[in-house]
């Protein structure tokens, strides 16, 4: 049986991971910082901070880990660099140090999104914002520290219990909780939550190493996202309002679509887009 430790095991991601290891009957460890972790007996939870070499390293030592999941980061604040960056350099060097296997979790937002066509896993960063540029350094420093590491790029997480920020600030906007726009002109590949977890542990039983674009099979502007979301939680789509995110004073990324044609061929884990998700929800809930 697989010894696996999660890190970041009580973020959106992370506490889906937890679940469907636990589940899968995995002997699990996961640490947390932020967040105090589920009465959960059958996880081993480790209070920790990835800002801590020694700490990390002797995490690893402790837990002796076959496959080490990366979910930690911080998206924005002051310790950015220190959580998103250096964070993930520590967990690789102990990861190679102990042995374990490791998959590194990225984004799309590593590039500036400029080009018209989907990103391959051949294809450099050019990050044009402070996460962005930290997630870029964190693939460096990753396959510096780690021979054997996976690097996968992800996009826009969601998913409905719990619900995530993505799905939450869309309600929170056809509620008229805020007054914003979604740009019509950013594109993501969203991948729910379940899926995702579940092409993780898949791939940790799998000798697939380097770079892997694992997102959802359907590309969406943020506005369209947004009205299918508003939508399939029973709000009314016409209270949210689009816009241009070309027309904005920040400059973001504007195309971060994936090609997840080399992970589609070697997960059997459906990489489902959004309609695809949603219309399986709804045939579940009834």
């Amino acid at each position: 049986m697989q010894r696996l430790f999660i890190t970041g095991g009580t973020g959106y991601l992370g506490r889906a991971l937890v679940r469907h290891a636990s589940m899968l009957g995995q002997r699990v460890a996961a640490s947390n910082y932020c967040q105090s972790p589920p009465d959960d007996q059958s996880v081993t939870w480790l209070g920790l901070d990835i800002r801590d070499q020694d700490a990390v390293s002797q995490a690893c030592e402790v837990l002796r880990p076959d496959v080490v999941i990366h979910t930690a980061f911080r998206q924005s604040g002051p310790d950015l660099w220190a959580v998103t960056a250096e964070g993930a350099q520590h967990v690789a060097r102990a990861a190679q140090a102990c042995g374990a296997r490791l998959i590194h979790m990225s984004s799309d937002v590593i590039f500036d999104g400029e080009r018209m066509v989907a990103y391959t896993e051949a294809d450099q960063p050019s990050p044009i914002t402070a996460y962005g540029e930290a997630k870029a350094a964190a693939e460096r420093f990753v396959a510096e520290s780690h021979s054997e590491a996976v690097i996968v790029r992800t996009s826009l997480i969601y998913g409905f219990n719990p619900i995530d920020r993505q799905t939450q600030f869309v309600l929170d906007l056809a509620d008229g909780k805020r007054d914003e726009r979604l740009f019509r002109d950013e594109y993501r590949c969203p991948i729910w939550v379940a899926d995702l977890a579940a092409a993780l542990l898949e791939l940790a039983q799998h000798d697939y190493r380097g770079i892997l674009n694992i997102a959802g099979g359907e590309c969406l502007s943020r506005y369209e996202f947004g009205i299918l979301l508003a939508q399939a939680n029973g709000r009314d789509p016409t209270r949210i309002t689009s816009g241009l995110s070309a027309e904005s004073s920040t400059r973001r990324p504007r195309n971060c679509a994936l090609d997840i044609r080399r992970a589609s061929n070697l997960l059997r884990t459906p990489l489902r887009g959004v309609r695809a998700v949603l219309t399986d929800q709804k045939l579940l809930i009834a």
